[in-house]
């Protein structure tokens, strides 16, 4: 690991945090790349692989990203003919999203690009040591979460 920056020195896990997910977003983008899909696209096609024709609010609750995020991207993989977004039969300002053939064909890929990922992330752990990861990122995750954010703190 580089050495830690010493304003980041009072944060060496949270450092090592940023460099762990920097590191595996490039390189989960540059497997996305060869599928021509952009980071996240990912997200959004295997949410419908698990419940197709659902509406961008679910999505963009299922995922986790921003609503201008998953708008651009939702376009984008209209525009790549992946899938397709429609008014809903109850609400015609409610969009459905359902995948194409083409879209539903992404599914044994993007399941082996999780695969090579997997295994580039951790092919040199021990059964134990990836167990051990996933049960720390976990906790780790859930104190973040049970934090406000900063602007949502009350005065």
């Amino acid at each position: 690991m580089p050495q830690i920056p010493t304003t980041a020195g009072g944060g060496p896990m949270s450092y090592a945090i940023f460099q762990l997910a920097r590191a595996h977003r490039a390189y989960a983008a540059a497997l996305l790349r060869e599928m021509d899909l952009h980071p996240g696209q990912e997200l959004l096609l295997m949410q419908l692989f698990d419940r197709d024709g659902q509406t961008q609010s679910e999505l963009l609750e299922s995922v986790g990203l921003d609503h201008s995020t998953v708008s651009k991207s939702l376009r984008r993989m209209q525009d790549a003919g992946l899938l397709v977004r429609e008014p809903a039969a109850h609400d015609r300002r409610v969009m459905v999203v359902h995948l194409t053939d083409k879209g539903r064909a992404m599914r044994g890929p993007i399941a082996a690009l999780w695969q090579t990922l997997e295994a580039a992330s951790a092919g040199d752990l021990s059964k134990q040591q990836a167990e051990s990861f996933i049960d720390t990122a976990c906790a780790i995750t859930k104190a973040i979460h049970s934090r406000a954010l900063p602007h949502e703190e009350s005065p």
